[in-house]
C-alpha cells in the first residue's frame, strides 16, 4: 500500500489496471477526483472501490456518458483454450479445419469476446464498493468475428438509470456496451443491467 498526502488528508493508492491490453498488462497508481473531493473535506480516503472515471456510486452513472474503458487483444493459444474448455466448435479450436470453415481461419468464441469485455468492464467502469451483480444482459451480439492478434477497444455508455422502489438503497443502471476492432468493427455488443448502491448520507 502506498500513500500519499494531498490537502492536509491522507490517500491509500492502490494499483489498477486501467486501460491495459490483457498480454501486456500495465499497472499504475492513481488519485481521482472522489478522492480529492474526500481530501478536501479533511477525510481519509481508500481508492479500493473507486475507478478511474470517478463512478463509485448509482448518483455517478449519468445517461448518456459514454466511457473509454479500456482494450483486449487475443491470441491464437488463448483462443484454442477457452474454446476446448467451453465451446469446442472447430472454427474455435482447430486452425486447420478453421480455415476450411465459414470464417476462412480461426475464431474466438462469442463467450469468450463476451468474457474478455466483462473483465475490462469490471477493471475500468463498474464499481467495486457499490456493485450489486446483474440479472443479466440484453441484446447479446458478436457481429464481426474475433481473431488472433485482434485488439478490442471497449466503451460503455449510460442509456438509462433508476432509483429502485422496493429497494431504496440502490438503483438500477442499464450500459450500452460495445467493442470494435482495429478497423473500428464491432466485435461484440451487448446492453447490461446492473444493480448499484446509492451514494451513503454523510455520517453526523
Amino acid at each position: 500500500m502506498w500513500l500519499f498526502s494531498a490537502f492536509g488528508g491522507l490517500c491509500r493508492l492502490r494499483k489498477h489496471g486501467r486501460n491495459c491490453a490483457r498480454l501486456a498488462g500495465k499497472l499504475e497508481y492513481f488519485c481521482d477526483i472522489p478522492v480529492i473531493l474526500q481530501l478536501g473535506r479533511g477525510a481519509d480516503c481508500d481508492t479500493a472501490g473507486v475507478n478511474d472515471h470517478g463512478l463509485s456510486y448509482f448518483e455517478d452513472y449519468v445517461p448518456g456518458a459514454t466511457y473509454e474503458c479500456g482494450s483486449v487483444s487475443f491470441d491464437q493459444a488463448s483462443i484454442v483454450a477457452f474454446a476446448k474448455e467451453f465451446d469446442p466448435q472447430p472454427f474455435h479450436v482447430d486452425p486447420v479445419a478453421a480455415a476450411a470453415g465459414p470464417f476462412g481461419g480461426l475464431i474466438a468464441s462469442g463467450w469468450h469476446t463476451a468474457s474478455a469485455v466483462m473483465r475490462v468492464l469490471v477493471e475500468n467502469y463498474l464499481a467495486a464498493e457499490s456493485s450489486l451483480g446483474s440479472p443479466g444482459l440484453d441484446e447479446v451480439r458478436w457481429p464481426h468475428p474475433v481473431r488472433p492478434g485482434d485488439t478490442l477497444r471497449v466503451q460503455a455508455t449510460v442509456v438509462e438509470t433508476r432509483r429502485s422502489l422496493s429497494k431504496p438503497d440502490r438503483g438500477i443502471v442499464k450500459t450500452l456496451i460495445e467493442a470494435v476492432n482495429a478497423e473500428g468493427l464491432p466485435a461484440f455488443r451487448g446492453t447490461a443491467i446492473n444493480f448499484m448502491l446509492v451514494r451513503p448520507a454523510p455520517s453526523g
